[in-house]
């Protein structure tokens, strides 16, 4: 079965999120998206925890879904009361265990700051994870604690406390905060986790990257490669997937997860540009300044404007490491049989692709009836922007764009054909169908 997927969320429990996080908000936005399976995120919190608890019901084998009296109540209520999207689609979304640790440390001389996806089987293990953090560190402040303790020595504590629980190395480029990162992270996976690597089935891209830049890195080449939203708001799901074949169950997604064959492995995974991404190349916000690895080089790391030190870029690290020549633009190879590599596709998000075509801001009352008549009519976000033929496509007419040119958009973006800005030093890029 086609299963797409989101691991990585937050709750309204983590600092700088949505206070709209909430799980019958992320159900609502899951079916909007067209996601099957959604990660809870923040799973170490106890509040949050225990609202999980409180609102989901065990569906299949380490899988959950929102209760229904629930649901029925916030699509009659909140929903209609903030004019949300009405999803196409009655298949409703699983949950499983999950949550963001950082863990900030020190080793060889230097301070490492590196987070970690958890997954986990059941509410047992969460809740003996979370007692164990718990005793380490302040784990009720915020949904993605900050633990002083080893990346090694945190991923010990979750294998005891559960075999079956996964951890995946969150975002791995990013610079500040990650297994790889320029700034505070190491130079392998094995290096990060030591012994303990061999059970690290997949590694997440993060934003900033995409599948041909990791490919280039030939010691993540025993990796299942993901890609995950992130995402701070319910808005923001989906703005990175990864689509599996598996059966709804969590012993399958593990399987999956670690491409045990044609039953359960890894379809594709749905990227953002990653010039979209806010550390894509290395630049300095204030100087209003990025530059290419290649001009960094030439400029000595230096910024041209302030002549202090630039913000590296996840280009350039990936470049640092990679071990044949990095090309984000690489189709993946017909016989991927045996490997990580697996095909992907680069979106533009609809509600950005709206703004443009509108020429208004994503959170204008334009772009939102626009959106609301596109759900409608497709069904969810993915199935307008993956899967509906471009013909199906000029059908649907929404307020102020025509069918006709919703269909060239698309057609644009799928085929690559898009003018970009790319993001830096935590500036998001900008990825236009039709460009100025």
């Amino acid at each position: 079965m086609r299963i797409i997927a989101d691991l990585h969320i937050h709750s309204k429990y983590s600092r700088g999120t949505s206070p709209r996080l909430i799980p019958a908000s992320l159900d609502r936005w899951a079916r909007i998206k067209g996601i099957n399976l959604i990660g809870t995120g923040d799973c170490t919190h106890p509040t949050w925890l225990n609202e999980l608890k409180e609102q989901l019901v065990p569906a299949e084998e380490g899988f959950y879904t929102l209760k229904k009296n629930i649901r029925e109540e916030f699509d009659s209520g909140v929903a209609l009361a903030e004019d949300l999207p009405i999803p196409g689609t009655q298949d409703y979304p699983r949950f499983v265990l999950s949550g963001e640790i950082s863990t900030i440390y020190s080793r060889d001389g230097k301070t490492r700051k590196v987070h970690h996806i958890v997954v986990l089987p059941d509410f047992k293990s969460a809740a003996n994870f979370q007692a164990r953090l718990g005793k380490i560190g302040n784990i009720t402040s915020d949904g993605r604690p900050i633990l002083g303790i080893s990346s090694r020595n945190l991923f010990e504590i979750l294998l005891e406390v559960s075999e079956h629980s996964l951890l995946i190395p969150a975002h791995i480029w990013t610079p500040w905060f990650s297994a790889l990162g320029a700034r505070s992270g190491y130079d392998t996976i094995d290096d990060c986790y030591l012994d303990l690597s061999k059970y690290i089935y997949a590694v997440e891209t993060g934003l900033s990257s995409n599948p041909p830049m990791n490919w280039a890195v030939k010691t993540l080449d025993r990796f299942s490669i993901i890609s995950n939203s992130d995402a701070h708001s319910p808005e923001k799901l989906g703005r990175e997937v990864t689509v599996f074949e598996m059966d709804i169950s969590y012993p399958s997604f593990v399987k999956a997860l670690q491409q045990k064959g044609k039953k359960a492995d890894i379809i594709e995974t749905v990227e953002f540009f990653p010039q979209e991404g806010k550390y894509h190349y290395d630049g300095h916000r204030k100087c209003n300044i990025y530059l290419t690895p290649e001009e960094t080089i030439l400029s000595k790391g230096i910024c041209p404007k302030c002549k202090k030190p630039l913000t590296p870029g996840v280009m350039r690290r990936v470049m640092e490491l990679a071990s044949e020549k990095v090309d984000e633009e690489a189709p993946c190879p017909k016989n991927y049989s045996g490997t990580n590599r697996r095909p992907y596709r680069s979106l533009i998000p609809l509600i950005e692709l709206l703004s443009e075509l509108l020429e208004t801001g994503v959170a204008s009352k334009k772009v939102a009836a626009a959106y609301s008549v596109a759900i409608s009519k497709a069904g969810s976000e993915f199935a307008l922007l993956l899967d509906l033929s471009l013909s199906d496509i000029k059908k649907i007419e929404c307020p102020g764009i025509s069918g006709e040119i919703l269909s060239a958009a698309i057609e644009r973006m799928r085929s690559g054909n898009v003018s970009i800005t790319p993001g830096y030093d935590g500036e998001f890029g900008i990825i236009r169908a039709f460009g100025k």
